[in-house]
């Protein structure tokens, strides 16, 4: 054997490796949203005697209910990506789409939050909204940042709050009589199009942009960042801001879809959206995960929603199988992790 073909043997299997490294790691988590939805398409036929997948109702179904929590769970990724946490997600809908709907309602409204303040435009409870998840956003990554709390208890914290604060806003009272400008927000496929926009500017902030280097560099190894320059504290602030904003989008959202607003709103979403980013591959101790990984985690939580649905599965029963399927996911990530070391 000449010297050329044992070089050539050598370099092969290293460039098959090569290769199979640069495949991207959505594509494992899409055969499995794949995978699924052919188990839900052939337990449709065999249990209900009817497609899963060819219905266009359901499948419009499945988008919009992925759109809330997708929304939420852009912002939870970055924050996961640090390192980090955010349970308080869900009551930061709660809370935004409270005081937004306040600010949004119609003259016609027989008792208003805010008679002075009705048929106000449309785009001044979607600011007071975003204004509102932003602020509890930066207490959280103020809270993170300087006092050197853990996440946990910091969004914890918020989360308790937030909840208490939705239900103290009109003492429990829904807010309804929305104008119809407001709720446009919420009609037809706009949801799923504000979560498309805002995971594609998140997609390309992480991957292209300063902010998302320094994301990745601070759950990766924070000393090694912080040694590097990066001030730590100023960029988790963004991080959680950024996070709480999308809380309050999807606040806002919500109500526009709901045409009403209530304290109960976005309970255990921040779960759905941590489920989401986990699923999608984002790695619980920092610096792994893509937005796109997480939209694909967001469709096969929608899709699994809907097909126990679909199959009559006792929600009882659904919130069981989430929970395993949860910690499945976090169990294969530990074992990734370990096999990187290796």
């Amino acid at each position: 054997m000449t010297s050329e073909q044992i070089t050539a043997k050598a370099t092969t299997p290293a460039l098959g490796r090569k290769h199979r490294r640069r495949m991207p790691p959505e594509v494992n988590i899409l055969l499995v949203l794949i995978g699924i939805a052919v188990v839900f398409e052939i337990l449709g036929w065999i249990f209900a005697g009817q497609s899963f997948l060819m219905n266009v109702q359901r499948l419009r179904i499945i988008i919009l209910q992925v759109s809330v929590i997708g929304i939420i769970a852009v912002g939870v990724t970055q924050v996961i990506i640090t390192g980090g946490i955010d349970l308080s997600s869900g009551s930061v809908v709660g809370m935004t789409a409270m005081i937004a709907a306040s600010f949004a309602q119609s003259s016609t409204w027989a008792r208003p939050v805010y008679p002075a303040l009705t048929d106000l435009p449309f785009f001044i409870p979607i600011g007071i909204g975003l204004g509102i998840g932003l602020l509890a956003g930066i207490v959280n990554g103020w809270l993170i940042a300087y006092t050197k709390i853990p996440p946990f208890i910091a969004t914890l914290g918020m989360m308790v709050s937030a909840r208490g604060v939705a239900k103290w806003y009109t003492k429990g009272s829904p807010v309804s009589g929305l104008t119809d400008q407001f709720n446009f927000i919420g009609t037809s496929i706009w949801p799923v199009v504000v979560f498309l926009v805002v995971a594609l500017i998140f997609h390309i902030a992480l991957r292209y942009t300063r902010y998302g280097k320094f994301t990745y560099a601070i759950g990766a190894n924070v000393q090694a960042a912080r040694v590097s320059g990066i001030n730590i504290e100023k960029h988790l602030i963004k991080v959680y801001a950024i996070a709480g904003l999308l809380a309050g989008l999807a606040g806002i959202v919500t109500a526009a879809r709901a045409q009403t607003a209530q304290a109960g709103m976005g309970v255990t979403y921040e779960l759905d959206a941590i489920a989401a980013a986990v699923i999608g591959g984002t790695s619980l101790t920092g610096g792994i995960g893509r937005i796109t990984g997480t939209v694909i985690g967001a469709i096969i939580l929608g899709v699994m929603i809907s097909g126990f649905t679909f199959l009559r599965v006792d929600a009882y029963y659904q919130e069981i199988i989430k929970g395993v399927i949860i910690v499945a996911a976090v169990i294969v990530d530990v074992y990734r992790q370990k096999k990187r070391k290796v």
